[in-house]
Order: C-alpha cells, then structure tokens, then sequence
C-alpha cells in the first residue's frame, strides 16, 4: 500500500484525474461489458425485435379489421338501402292492390244497385199493372152497374160489359190528359 501512496499526489486536484482509477475502472467495465454484451445484447435484441414485431403485426390486425369493419358496414349499408327499396315497393303495390280493391268494390256496389233499381222498377211495374188491372176490373164492375142503372137494361153480355169499360176508361184518360195539358201550359205562362 505504501507503493500506492506514492503515487497519490498530497494536494489532490479535483479536476485532475487518477490515472490508476480510470485504467481500473476501464477493466472492470470490459469485464462486466463484454459478457453483458454476448450474452444480454442478443436477448435484448430478440426481445426488441419480438416487440416490433407484435406492434406492427398488432397495428396490421387492426388496419384489418377496420378494413372488414368498413367492408361489414357497406355490406349493412347496402342491405339497409335494398330494404328500404322493397319497402316502398311494397308499399306502393299495396297501394295500387288497395285502389284495385276499392276499385273493384266500387263497381260491385254499382252493379248491385244498378240490380236492385232495376228490379225495383220491374217490381213497380208490375204492382202498378196489377192495380191497374184490378183497378180497370172494380172500375169495369161499377161502370156496369151504372151503365145498368143509367140505361135501365141489364148489361149482363161480358162482351158488351167490355166495350162499355173500354169507352168510359177511353174518355176518362182523354179527360185526364186534357187537365193535364191546360196545367203544364198555364205553369209555363206564370213562369
């Protein structure tokens, strides 16, 4: 140790080094170094490698699944604008089957009232024959009966009771469109 002493300066500057310090420590730093280097360095290596790896195989997966992402949404899209399109469609033909319906119905209904007019009419034809027959007959009977009063014979010959109907209804309805005429004509003179 004396030896060492030697070389230590008494007044040490602090600025100045110790040469022997600086040359020991180096040693000591390639000792410690080159080991760390040949056994630390290829780990830490591999695992830094393996890192980079894993982010950009992890940026990738995500750059992808957005891509699919993106291609599901299209997809969705597309979808979504084809079922609106078959909605108005639809739409649209239960509209016309709708208008093709009331349509349809419409023409049923006026067909069945056009019948049942009809057949009201004939049903009043037929009641206004049949009063008019059985109307002619009571007339016929009681014009018989007054003819009879009024000539003082019988009238009993149906061929003559028909005649005699046939000449007083005759002159009735002559009567009847006589009174007729001279109201429709006095109307239009007021108006």
């Amino acid at each position: 140790m004396h030896a060492l002493a030697s070389y230590i300066p008494s007044n040490p500057n602090p600025l100045v080094p110790n040469w022997i310090e600086v040359i020991v420590g180096a040693i000591a730093f390639f000792i410690v170094f080159i080991p760390l280097a040949m056994i630390l360095w290829p780990r830490i290596r591999t695992t830094l490698t393996e890192r980079t790896e894993k982010i950009e195989g992890g940026l990738q997966k995500a750059a992808d699944t957005q891509a699919e992402a993106q291609q599901v949404l299209a997809q969705y899209q597309q979808q979504l604008a084809e079922a609106r399109h078959e909605a108005a469609r639809l739409r649209e033909e239960a509209k016309e089957q709708g208008a093709a319906i009331i349509a349809e119905m419409r023409e049923q209904a006026q067909a069945e009232a056009r019948r049942i007019t009809e057949a009201a009419r004939a049903q009043i034809e037929a009641d206004r024959q049949q009063a008019f027959a059985s109307l002619r007959a009571e007339v016929g009977t009681l014009s018989v009966q007054l003819a009879s009063k009024i000539v003082g014979e019988s009238l009993d010959d149906e061929a003559r009771q028909s005649r005699v109907v046939d000449r007083f209804l005759a002159e009735l309805d002559s009567s009847s469109r006589q009174v007729s005429g001279a109201r429709s004509s006095g109307a239009r003179t007021s108006s």
